[in-house]
């Protein structure tokens, strides 16, 4: 089945090119200049503009800006999911950007806007076109007058002014009910960390319905009537990704009573993009203005009353790492939801009387369009003022729920119309305009600017290493090398020889025991072989799985994995995929199990189920074994390494030619745009890290254990009994044996068509440890005896075809969960059929050059 990933545009138009140059009145023209960041370079005489920006149709585009250059947005084009992304991140017109670095490969780019930073790669920065500048011109915001300013309200203390900040939804629940917080915010906000503090221990990990997106949902504390359950993290409520879909379907359908909006104090233009989208949903809301300590510590600080009467919902200042505002947090999230207080207005652009003003234009429209939609958004159950922001802005999901009449349709395609033709802006452009200006207009009137911080210094002299043109490959393998040998060497390793040999204690004193009670011969190799073995094969990937994801967790919560993502991009790119694939793809030569898990780092569906499909090509060290053993037997000491190395290249190889043919017939369409902020480096909270590690272990034991388990079984009940159900005498007698003979044609013609070697193939479905203990066992004990099996060339094509191969049952389990049933069964069946034609291949031409 193909899937097609190309962007879907509004049913009631969609203009290709942004048109409008100039700042609305009100608005910011040119962006602040990067506090420590590097001066831009001047455009020299005649050298074109910025030194050297390419030229497409006449215009001069973002993607050719040199590091340090300077440039105004014009116009952004295209048209789709990717453009609505683009302006939501805040790339409008008349907006002052620098690049600030390029990336070691040359793409993708870092650039600075409004005060933060975002990687894009060069296909998405041909998109915006740009004016170059020497330097960003800083034109003032008016400071307009905001509602009154007093002390700081208390609990309640807002509705009971009897003004018109709040109002109710209706009567306050009664004491007792159920209450359900949806705590919302971007990435990298501290999200998880306030989901911990809020919760503690009283938490459980699930699924959205119908996704694969991890849905977190605990008790608040001091509150066992209430439930916080913790939305993936976005930057808008637009259909973009699967976890803005995933986040808007909740707050939407399940209707939870209130909404914890949390907002990164450092970054509070970017996050109140979001916040103004949540607060159209007229759901109670109380706003979390987490890391006030580090923008205090910075010299900056809010004006929390002022902020707090703008916005019209609870402002409350914490931080989240230090505990600190939380208990104040929550009591005035349970006020608002208990008694479903909303803010009493939402209107974020002046009405403006002057024809042709941007914010006037985007004011009459919206308004028309929530008179004219009325009665089909309170039928299709959604809040008027998100519907009509979504129709104005073309949002195919919105449309098509609310199924409004072709004649009302044709009025509001003339409200477009009229909104475009004397506004200057097209539709998309226009709502992000307002957004942001009236977030501008905010933050003047709000916000003390902050020096430059500590965390941003330190991150800028640490990515001049980490993401350095000569330093950042260097400085990755290094890093990974000792997380590798972390986990799959010292320490990962040495856990699990430990619970290994304490498996294997137990397994035998239960066998004495059994054997003491004269138990009969099958059920204590049932319960010894078939159910112990079973859990032991589980367990014993615990160590490996903890360690690989407390690492791991550690670098994503420190910042480092997105500049991984940052440094990665563009070789992944050509196959379809974005830098994020990298590191689960790297993890795949050490176990593909938690490789596969790492997969949940991936926002984009598509490349996340890609990835999943491309690990198992990757040699997992489980392989090893049966390297060794095959290669010593065959092959002299000096030619060992030589032809491991062949078969971890011919991997990596395969796994290419095999993403190329997905990206060709499969994943079709436009591919995920690489849009992301580079947060700064932050030391990972312990307790945030802990519970991640904690979640991982305990959700591999509790989905994958049952598979791997019942596979167990089987495998001992085929390796006990013969063909009459009686006790093998020897394993060339077990039902195996006779399953691995009936097979045995089908491995002819790669050269090892004996039955021991295909009886092997299938145990290593089990683990592929399994592989080297069948062979031993089945030729008698004596590795030489090998020889009666294998050619030294034949016995190459069976190392390929094991490396190649359906992975272990412990892996496709974890696939089956991380997806579902029915793509963990195509991926058994296309590994087979790849290492079946790949070893042919192989043996073909060992067959002409006359090697077999």
């Amino acid at each position: 089945m193909r899937e097609n990933n190309g962007a879907p545009k509004g049913a009631l138009g969609d203009k290709g090119v942004l048109e409008g140059g100039a700042a609305a009145d009100g608005g910011f023209a040119g962006g602040e200049p990067a506090v420590g960041g590097e001066p831009a370079s001047s455009v020299p005489a005649g050298s074109g503009p910025a030194g050297g920006a390419a030229e497409a149709d006449g215009e001069f585009t973002l993607d050719a800006l040199k590091a340090g250059q300077c440039a105004i947005i014009k116009a952004v084009r295209g048209h789709g999911e990717l453009r609505r992304h683009l302006l939501d991140m805040g790339l409008t017109p008349g907006i002052g950007v620098r690049v600030r670095k390029v990336a070691p490969m040359g793409d993708p780019i870092q650039i600075e806007l409004r005060g933060y930073e975002l990687t894009l790669r060069l296909d998405d920065a041909r998109f915006a076109l740009v004016e170059p500048v020497e330097s960003l011109p800083q034109t003032p915001v008016p400071i307009e007058p905001l509602p009154r300013a007093s002390a700081h309200p208390g609990i309640g203390e807002m509705s009971a002014t009897g003004d018109d900040y709040i109002r109710n939804l209706g009567e306050p629940l009664p004491k007792g009910a159920p209450v359900t917080f949806a705590l919302a915010g971007n990435q990298n906000c501290g999200k998880t960390t306030l989901f911990n503090q809020l919760t503690g221990a009283n938490q459980h990990v699930g699924n959205f319905p119908g996704v694969t997106v991890d849905k977190k949902e605990g008790q608040l504390r001091r509150h066992p009537e209430a439930t916080v359950v913790d939305l993936p993290g976005v930057y808008s409520l637009s259909p973009y990704s699967s976890e803005e879909v995933v986040t808007r379907d909740f707050l939407i359908k399940e209707k939870p009573t209130a909404i914890i909006n949390i907002v990164d104090a450092t970054n509070i233009e970017r996050n109140l993009y979001l916040t103004l989208q949540l607060m159209e949903l007229n759901i109670p809301m109380v706003l979390a203005l987490n890391m006030m300590d580090e923008l205090s510590a910075n010299g900056g600080s809010v004006r929390i009353n002022e902020l707090e009467a703008a916005l019209g919902i609870p402002v409350v200042p914490i931080s989240a790492v230090k505990n600190q505002g939380i208990d104040e947090l929550v009591d005035h999230a349970m006020h608002v939801a208990m008694n479903r207080e909303v803010p009493g207005y939402i209107d974020f652009c002046p009405a403006g009387e002057k024809s042709g003003d941007p914010l006037g234009e985007v004011h009459r429209c919206v308004h028309a369009f929530m008179h004219l939609i009325d009665p089909y958004a309170k039928a299709a159950d959604l809040p008027v003022r998100f519907a009509a922001t979504k129709m104005v802005e073309g949002d195919p999901l919105i449309e098509g729920a609310l199924a409004v009449p072709e004649r009302e349709r044709e009025a509001l395609t003339g409200f477009i119309e009229a909104l475009e033709r004397q506004g200057g802006l097209d539709r998309e452009a226009a709502l992000a305009n307002m957004r942001f200006s009236f977030i501008e207009r905010l933050c003047a009137r709000t916000i003390v600017r902050p020096h430059e911080s500590r965390e941003h210094a330190r991150s800028v002299a640490a990515d001049r290493i980490l993401t350095g043109r000569f330093t950042a490959i260097p400085c990755f393998i290094l890093i990974m090398g000792f997380v590798f040998l972390m986990t799959f060497s010292w320490l990962g390793a040495w856990l699990s020889d430990w619970l290994q040999m304490g498996i294997d204690f137990v397994i035998g004193a239960i066998g004495d025991v059994l054997a003491a009670a004269e138990v009969s011969p099958i059920v204590s190799s049932l319960v010894t072989d078939g159910i112990c073995g079973g859990v032991g094969s589980v367990l014993g990937f615990l160590p490996v799985i903890v360690t690989l994801f407390l690492f791991l967790s550690i670098l994503e919560d420190s910042g480092y994995m997105a500049r991984v993502a940052f440094v990665m991009d563009k070789p992944l790119r050509r196959l379809g995929l974005s830098g994020r694939s990298f590191v689960p793809m790297l993890m795949g030569f050490g176990c593909s199990v938690p490789a596969i898990m790492a997969s949940r780092t991936l926002s984009s569906e598509r490349d996340r189920k890609m990835t999943i499909l491309l690990v198992p090509f990757m040699s997992c060290s489980a392989k090893l074994p049966i390297y060794g053993l095959l290669t010593s037997v065959f092959f002299p000491p000096e030619m060992r390494g030589l032809v491991v190395l062949v078969l971890y290249l011919l991997g990596m190889a395969t796994g290419v030619l095999y993403a190329l043919v997905l990206k060709r017939f499969r994943f079709t369409g436009e591919p995920v745009p690489f849009v992301m902020e580079l947060p700064n480096y932050r030391l990972p909270s312990a307790k945030s890290v802990l519970r991640l590690v904690w979640d991982k272990a305990k959700g591999f034991i509790q989905k994958a254990f049952t598979v791997v388990f019942l596979a167990t079984l089987v495998i001992w009940f085929l390796q006990t009994f013969d063909a009459g159900l009686g006790l093998a005498a020897s394993a060339d007698e077990s039902l195996l044996a006779l399953i691995g003979g009936a097979i045995a044609p089908v491995f002819a013609p790669l050269g090892f068509g004996d039955w021991r070697a295909s009886t092997a193939l299938l145990t290593g479905f089990m683990a592929k440890e399994s592989v080297v203990s069948t062979l031993t066992v089945l030729v008698g004990g004596s590795v030489a005896a090998l020889q009666n099996v294998f050619t030294p060339f034949t016995a190459f094509v069976f190392l390929v075809f094991t490396l190649l191969y359906t992975p272990c049952v412990a892996a496709i389990a974890t696939v089956k969960k991380e997806t579902n049933g029915r793509t963990a069964a195509k991926l058994v069946v296309s590994q087979c059929v790849v290492a079946w034609v790949v070893a042919f291949c192989i043996r073909a031409v060992g067959l002409a050059f006359g090697l077999a």
